[in-house]
């Protein structure tokens, strides 16, 4: 097996302060900034509890006793994670946005998975998740500028669930290759599966969300195309990530071979000494803007 020196932590009580004093455009007063990060928050509650069943199906053939502890963890972590997404989303849905018909179509899609498919593609596709999921950590939060012009608190919020993230990123890799014992293949897929049906949906929400803030048709699309070269562009948000990305199709490869989000440190210690989440953010950031 292979392990890091980062433990997973389970973090209870966290007070991210969601309630109607966070503007609704809270990314910098950038409607699409902020609708981006909203629609993924969208997906969370209902996807992590699918991730957690994905790994549960294989918890009675796990023999060691670390993974199986892991296991554990990262449940607990994600159970947390869906938690504190469900408030934030409530926030969301007071704003006028549809949530609930979100979260009905998300539900059905994942039934629909967990019915359908091989326990072992439930689990590959929750295993590309956690890897796109660990390189959007390393994105945003080794890179100040991105996360600079957030509202404090949902800077907390992201931040907080980065940390865990990078702590039990390599869970879900290793009850698949050593317990499902799913091929290079199977991982693979699900990869490619998964990075252009979460591309497709979070510009489809994100413009529903446009939508329902007001924003008429073309200037929808103005916003859209602009939040693309933001995220596309050389520089911009994920290309210079793409290393990290691509490192998945290597054969040999593991989790733990990236070390990310070098500024983990730095939060982890304002977080042991303070207990305050916001000012952990706030020692992320400065740590990211000083590197």
């Amino acid at each position: 097996m292979t392990h890091d020196t980062r433990p997973i932590q389970v973090r209870t009580g966290l007070d991210f302060q969601l309630d109607d004093r966070i503007p609704r455009h809270w990314n910098g007063g950038d409607p699409y900034k902020t609708r981006f990060f909203d629609a993924m928050s969208l997906t969370f509650p209902i996807g992590e509890r699918y991730f957690i069943t994905t790994v549960r199906a294989y918890k009675d053939r796990i023999t060691d006793p670390q993974l199986l502890q892991e296991v554990k963890d990262f449940t607990r972590q994600e159970g947390q994670h869906g938690m504190v997404h469900t408030r934030f989303n409530d926030m969301l849905e007071q704003q006028g946005q549809d949530v609930a018909w979100t979260q009905r179509f998300l539900d059905a899609k994942f039934r629909w998975q967990l019915s359908s498919w091989s326990k072992s593609f439930n689990l590959a596709y929750t295993t590309a998740a956690e890897h796109l999921t660990a390189m959007m950590c390393t994105t945003f939060f080794e890179r100040a500028e991105i996360v600079e012009p957030f509202d404090p608190r949902i800077r907390a919020m992201y931040a907080w669930h980065s940390v865990e993230e990078v702590e039990h990123k390599a869970v879900c890799f290793d009850v698949l290759t050593k317990v499902a014992k799913a091929g290079y293949f199977t991982r693979v897929a699900a990869l490619l599966y998964f990075s252009v049906e979460y591309t497709l949906g979070n510009w489809y929400m994100v413009n529903r969300m446009l939508k329902s803030d007001g924003f008429g048709f073309w200037k929808r699309m103005g916003m859209l195309a602009r939040g693309a070269w933001w995220l596309y562009k050389p520089g911009g948000v994920f290309m210079p990530a793409a290393g990290f990305y691509l490192s998945y199709f290597k054969p040999g490869f593991h989790p733990w071979q990236h070390q990310e989000m070098g500024t983990y440190g730095a939060w982890l210690e304002t977080f042991e000494r303070t207990g305050d989440p916001i000012a952990a953010a706030q020692s992320l950031t400065a740590a990211a803007a000083a590197r």
